[in-house]
């Protein structure tokens, strides 16, 4: 009998054994591989260039938060964005937009791990001018003439690139909704670029993310300012108002063209993707998005309801 239990003591430990053994194994390889956790590490990010003020000073808060971590984004258009997804070559992208069906299946297909996406905040496409023009305030019918050509004054359309970008994407689809852009539409590298162009030029018209002139706290913002003059568009809620797209407007849609901003997290592991995401979404990021003027999507924070007394002069 005491053989028989002796035999099974020695079975129960070296199954025990093992099973510490390849545990032990299995988090080595593990920590091999996935090196990263929330507050430790590296990962590359790509996002949209149209929120580089926004995210650059959230990388700057999350990194002095957790010191062992470096947050490396990729300033891209919008489409680059997601094709380095496809590509493996990232586990996180800010968009503005979620992945569709078909991104997807692709995804799953070929990294065996479906996508989560998040729309963390929300801002819009501002429209700027020369401050040279007489122009301050258009309706949306007037910024679809203006985008297709057929406009009373020969205005240009001038865009952070004319493939691939966001901007270019949302004008398209929300705006013009199956209408053609002009031919004459013209593309610079960059939403900065947008703004020293149309501050050189006279006859043309910007279209960028508000985040690149909203922030009334951000220096080079107001640098920006200084140069170009910011058009209100009238309400589609409330035909007859202008406004600007200021935070209060874009939290209410009172502005009208708004866009989500999103994040795209595929990681197979609790990982520094995951901390950014978390972040983002939580009370401090939602908090950081109201303070960089951008309308955060996921928390209350009590902004006032605003009456408009009068009209905005055109």
């Amino acid at each position: 009998m005491k053989a028989r239990k002796g035999f099974f003591f020695f079975l129960l430990m070296s199954g025990f054994t093992f099973l510490l053994h390849t545990g032990c194994e299995s988090y080595e390889a593990k920590q091999r591989k996935y090196p990263d956790t929330p507050y430790r590490g590296s990962i590359r990010v790509s996002a949209d260039e149209s929120f580089k003020p926004v995210l650059d000073e959230f990388v700057m808060v999350y990194e002095g938060n957790h010191p062992k971590t470096k947050i490396n984004i990729d300033y891209k258009p919008e489409a680059d964005c997601l094709k380095d997804m496809l590509n493996d070559s990232v586990r996180m992208v800010i968009v503005t937009r979620h992945t569709t069906e078909a991104e997807q299946d692709a995804i799953i297909d070929s990294l065996k791990i479906g996508p989560g996406c998040l729309t963390v905040a929300r801002d819009g496409i501002a429209v700027i001018l020369n401050p040279e023009e007489e122009d301050s305030a258009f309706t949306m019918t007037e910024i679809r003439q203006i985008l297709t050509g057929k406009f009373r004054k020969n205005l240009i359309p001038v865009f952070d690139g004319l493939k691939a970008t966001s901007t270019v994407r949302f004008v398209i689809d929300s705006v013009l909704k199956g209408d053609s852009l002009t031919p004459k539409a013209m593309a610079a590298r960059t939403s900065a670029a947008v703004v020293d162009y149309v501050a050189q030029n006279k006859g043309v018209i910007g279209f960028i993310g508000a985040s690149w002139i909203g922030n009334p706290e951000d220096t080079a913002q107001l640098s920006f300012l200084k140069k170009v003059k910011v058009a209100s568009v009238e309400s589609t809620m409330f035909p007859g108002y202008y406004c600007k797209p200021l935070q209060a407007f874009i939290s209410v849609r009172l502005y009208p063209m708004v866009r989500d901003l999103d994040y795209v997290l595929r990681e197979p592991h609790k990982g520094l993707g995951t901390g950014f995401a978390n972040f983002m979404s939580g009370e401090i990021g939602q908090l950081l998005f109201k303070r960089t003027y951008l309308a955060p999507a996921l928390k209350n924070f009590g902004l006032r309801p605003v009456r408009i007394t009068e009209k905005s002069i055109r």
